[in-house]
């Protein structure tokens, strides 16, 4: 039994019947139960080895032993989440495991099956492949990359030690012939060391004997949040913590979607397995970001911190999974992921002709839109129409003169095109066009049949010119538009008439 660390057991099928008292009596703190194998068996003890060992006060958790030629990584994820294998940051649920090792049916043909030789008659590229499939099903389905226990010999042998499996926590199996706290080398190209170390399979505990390489608060952590959570911790406060002074409090977990976080003298510290761990300093930013209700809100977890300042008229701005918090000297508003803020940024946010923000996102519009103001203007969005601005201006003025999306026009769905003959402007509405030229002012071109006429006249470019009236309609149902070159007259028995002047 090593000298350090927390020790732990791991049990099967195998052991149908533990004491789990006398576990804990011997000193086990943590245990971790087979759940499943391929997509084909589950341990018909499971159940009761689970919550026996959670009973005794033990921190628990599942593994499932893959066989990686039998089925794809994500079905064997899914198969494990549905026979036990989920997790949750309760603080007693250790993080899955994939036990990915030898072949222990090497050479063997069962109900039909080859299951080919230690490697599984699979290439290093296809296992590493597979590694990434099981993870990466269960960081969507628990939020918790699983851990990997494996042998160095085992997995330098059939998966060539490859890089890129940091994250992923590492139990290492690996049984000295003598007393020693030295579990030997670990896969270099991924890992520096270990979580876990199984250092026995004959005892002194049921099952194969573990140690966590850490103290019984690290092992919380763990379960709480990862191995990694201390260490993102501490590298942002690192980087903050000439503002951020000192800590209120310890980290703590169980927050929506697994997150952690740490008070302290000047701000916070937010943590999940999504954003990583980000600061948000004590100020306006912070406050509107409470008010919202923090990372239960609509903004999520901080995905960028501090707040990042020197924009344009000394703004300040910072990021989180659900859009951004901007403040300048005169306001502070929020830009929420979406439609309408992709729009903003392809109009170069508070550089372009739009500035800040004057107002948060507004819906309940006609048609299920929203709507978003700024400096120089506003983004219109709905279902049918997407998001685009209409800018400060004539255009504008005539666009809210004629009862904006309730009236005529709708929504807009283009921005405004500038370069005209004679320097003019347009945009387009779902109802029609907004014309505009310096000496005509801004007009409607409603599509109908007035404007059809127009456009087999070649528009502005035509004899009509620019329209100097918006299209109106009488009582009797007569409607016209008058135009630099003439005019246009529909009723209902001639069609369109033209007239020159």
């Amino acid at each position: 039994m090593p000298t350090f660390g927390v020790q732990g057991l791991d049990v099967s099928g195998h052991q149908p019947s533990v004491d789990w008292q006398q576990q804990w009596n011997m000193g086990a703190r943590f245990a971790y139960v087979k759940a499943s194998e391929g997509n084909y068996f589950t341990n018909d003890y499971f159940n009761s080895q689970y919550q026996g060992s959670r009973n005794v006060g033990m921190i628990r958790g599942a593994y499932h032993f893959a066989v990686p030629n039998w089925s794809s990584g994500a079905d064997q994820a899914r198969f494990f989440v549905q026979n036990g294998g989920g997790w949750s940051a309760d603080g007693y649920t250790m993080p899955p495991v994939l036990d990915f090792e030898f072949n222990p049916y090497e050479g063997r043909t069962i109900n039909g099956f080859y299951f080919g030789n230690t490697c599984y008659n699979m290439s290093p590229g296809q296992l590493q492949s597979w590694v990434m499939d099981f993870g990466n099903t269960m960081l969507s389905l628990t939020g918790r990359l699983p851990v990997i226990y494996t042998n160095t010999s085992w997995w330098n042998q059939c998966l060539t030690n490859p890089s890129g499996f940091g994250d992923y926590p590492l139990w290492i199996a690996a049984y000295p012939s003598s007393a020693t706290n030295n579990a030997g080398p670990v896969p270099t190209a991924s890992w520096s060391s270990y979580s876990i170390w199984q250092y026995s399979s004959t005892g002194p505990f049921a099952g194969d004997s573990n140690v966590w390489d850490g103290d019984y608060a690290s092992l919380q952590r763990f379960a709480r949040a990862g191995s990694g959570v201390d260490e993102a911790f501490s590298r942002e406060y690192q980087a903050s913590s000439t503002w951020l002074g000192n800590a209120w409090g310890p980290i703590a977990c169980g927050l929506v979607n697994n997150g952690c976080y740490q008070i302290y003298q000047g701000g916070s510290i937010q943590w999940s397995p999504a954003s990583g761990a980000h600061s948000v300093r004590d100020g306006a930013i912070r406050g509107t970001y409470q008010r919202t209700g923090s990372e239960n809100g609509p903004l999520g977890y901080p995905v960028v911190g501090p707040e990042i300042c020197g924009l344009k008229g000394g703004g300040c701005y910072q990021m989180f999974q659900g859009g951004a918090i901007i403040w300048t000297g005169t306001g502070i508003q929020i830009s929420p992921a979406g439609p309408i803020r992709d729009r903003y940024a392809a109009m170069g946010f508070e550089n372009g002709v739009l500035g800040y923000p004057t107002s948060g996102q507004v819906c309940g519009y006609v048609a299920s839109g929203c709507v978003q103001t700024f400096q120089g203007g506003d983004i219109y969005w709905s279902p049918s129409s997407g998001a685009y601005a209409v800018t400060a201006g004539a255009i504008r003025a005539s666009f809210q003169r004629l009862g904006s999306e309730n009236g005529q026009t709708g929504y807009p769905v283009s921005n405004e095109v500038c370069g005209l003959k004679n320097g003019g402007c347009y945009q387009f509405f779902q109802g029609g066009s907004m014309i505009w030229s310096s000496t005509t002012g801004a007009h409607f071109s409603p599509f109908g049949s007035i404007r059809y006429v127009w456009a087999t006249q070649n528009f502005e470019n035509g004899w009509l010119g620019y329209p100097y009236t918006d299209e109106y309609c009488s009582s009797s149902g007569e409607c016209r538009q008058d135009f630099q070159g003439g005019s246009l007259i529909w009723t209902p028995t001639t069609g369109v008439n033209v007239y020159r002047r």
